[in-house]
């Protein structure tokens, strides 16, 4: 039985240009929004506009 990596090799080689961009797409929205929920949780009280720079901030620093 292959494993979950093969698995998955397998699909992604399979995949075309355009449905890999979007799944990183998808990807990168997906950890946004977790994002944005982690840094609103910890700070109630800050500004969407306050919310977004932080996570613009998180996400610079990791890349």
């Amino acid at each position: 039985m292959p494993s979950v990596l093969d698995l998955e090799l397998t699909r992604l080689r399979a995949m075309t240009a355009t449905e890999k961009l979007a799944t990183m797409h998808a990807l990168w929205l997906q950890a946004w929004s977790l994002t944005s929920a982690r840094v609103r949780a910890r700070h109630p009280e800050w500004t969407p506009e306050q919310v977004e720079a932080e996570i613009r901030l998180i996400f610079h620093r990791d890349s």
